[in-house]
């Protein structure tokens, strides 16, 4: 699909792709292009639907906090590893 924005830099979504995936996106900058992902109402109940029950009993900061230290760590290992390359 392809769209255009108006004067006003705005994009205009087909009815159908509003109703298949809501009125939120999330807009994300990438090297080659920009990406549109869909934001649920609720967040947590989005990737409790698309997970299952693999969370189920899990306290969310308990998660958020184990998400952000493996995060950082993969960063700590990508530095590492470009310093010994160079």
């Amino acid at each position: 699909m392809s769209k255009s924005t108006d004067e006003r830099g705005r994009i205009y979504l087909p009815k159908d792709v509003r109703e298949r995936f809501g009125d939120k996106y999330r807009i994300v900058e990438l090297p080659s292009h920009v990406a549109l992902f869909p934001v649920d109402e609720d967040p947590l109940e989005g990737i409790r639907a698309a997970v299952g029950d693999a969370f189920e009993g899990e306290d969310a900061d308990e998660l958020k906090t184990a998400a952000r230290k493996h995060i950082k760590q993969e960063i700590e290992d990508e530095e590492r590893s470009r310093r010994q390359e160079g």
